[in-house]
């Protein structure tokens, strides 16, 4: 398949590399990141999506998101799907899928969870919004850049699954880091806390498979000084989507809110920015009640 892929960061330049590992013919345009190896570089978006029957974009926010789109789809051919794996606020992804849908192509909004450690081996879940047969034309490109797509519905549905998803993450994350260092201060050993919950009702992933305390449970980013598998200021773009969306629908998430409050001051005013977003545990240790 010929592939355009837009967005060659962290994330992307691992997902182009595995496309054009599988034999794929993908060419590849970033503003500042090279090519990865087996990707062609185009000399600028439209020409990275001429003549390719996908279109794929990873690009940081909705804005960019919605620049591109409307540099692309006039350079799309006809019946091209434009598949965003961008994490963007709903009404972008609802935004491009209708810019698309009058130049007669289709568009799937497809956020990614799995970060770049996902990206790089090939396992990541891909949440999906979109007409189904754009979806099954996607299909066989998502299993060879994750392990599992979920068409979630229709335009912005995969973008309102993982904002979902994210801030329970973000919630769960926080819980998991207070109770730790609640823990200390109690005098309970960390390494038999974590053989009761992770066994009993507070069972959770950020717990059992990507545990803040280092030297505890399997390998995680706190066992290489919080360096990131996934940054704090993504968490906090996510759980600021998350909120954005809230208000958008009149949702009421007063833990997704402090999850967002708490990230913020985490990144922005105190050490959070470029640390994993479990660094929240020696932030919650350093503090009191005060």
């Amino acid at each position: 398949m010929k592939i355009g892929f837009i967005g060659l960061g962290n994330m992307g330049a691992p997902m182009a590399a595995n496309l054009a590992k599988a034999g794929h013919e993908v060419a590849g345009f970033d503003l500042a990141a090279p090519c990865p190896e087996g990707v062609r570089k185009a000399a600028s978006a439209p020409e990275a999506a001429a003549g390719a029957a996908v279109v794929i974009t990873m690009l940081p926010n909705g804005a960019i998101l919605r620049a591109v789109a409307d540099q692309v789809i006039p350079a799309m051919a006809a019946g091209a799907v434009l598949c965003d794996c961008s994490t963007v606020d709903v009404e972008s992804a609802r935004a491009v899928a209708e810019h698309a849908a009058a130049a007669g192509l289709a568009a799937l909004d497809a956020p990614v969870s799995g970060g770049v450690g996902g990206a790089t081996a090939g396992t990541l879940t891909f949440m999906v919004g979109g007409p189904e047969t754009a979806f099954a034309t996607v299909e066989p490109l998502f299993a060879i850049m994750g392990q599992k797509a979920v068409h979630c519905g229709a335009a912005g549905a995969g973008q309102a699954a993982k904002i979902c998803n994210n801030m329970i993450l973000g919630v769960t994350m926080i819980a998991t880091c207070e109770a730790f260092a609640l823990a200390d201060k109690l005098g309970l050993d960390r390494a038999k806390m974590f053989d009761v919950v992770s066994t009993s009702s507070g069972y959770s992933w950020t717990m059992n498979a990507y545990c803040p305390a280092p030297g505890v449970g399997p390998k995680s980013p706190a066992d290489n000084d919080y360096k990131p598998g996934f940054a704090a200021e993504l968490m906090l773009k996510d759980l600021r989507l998350s909120q954005q969306a809230a208000e958008a629908v009149d949702a009421d998430t007063p833990m997704g809110a402090e999850a967002a409050a708490l990230y913020a001051r985490f990144v922005e005013e105190e050490d959070g920015r470029g640390m994993d977003f479990s660094a929240m545990l020696p932030r919650f240790e350093k503090r009191s009640r005060g």
